[in-house]
């Protein structure tokens, strides 16, 4: 991992295409500007763990139901 230190109103450079540039600090926040292409998906990490958290709930709940079924059909 590199590690950097910045300043407001300066810039990070990811490749050609991508710029993170740090627009304000403010104790322990930042605001962060992004400008990446449109084809480049910009996320927010703790975003994407929690759909994923909710996916492998409705999949597990999705299991049991099915296992339910079964039992049904069985009995």
């Amino acid at each position: 991992m590199l590690v950097l230190t910045r300043k407001a109103g300066e810039s990070i450079l990811i490749g050609s295409e991508i710029e993170l540039k740090i627009i304000s600090v403010q104790g322990d926040q930042m605001k962060i500007g992004i400008s990446a292409p449109k084809n480049i998906e910009v996320l927010r990490k703790e975003l994407v763990e929690e759909i994923s958290d909710s996916n492998r709930e409705a999949l597990e709940s999705f299991s049991n139901l099915s296992e339910l079924v079964d039992y049904k059909k069985n009995s």
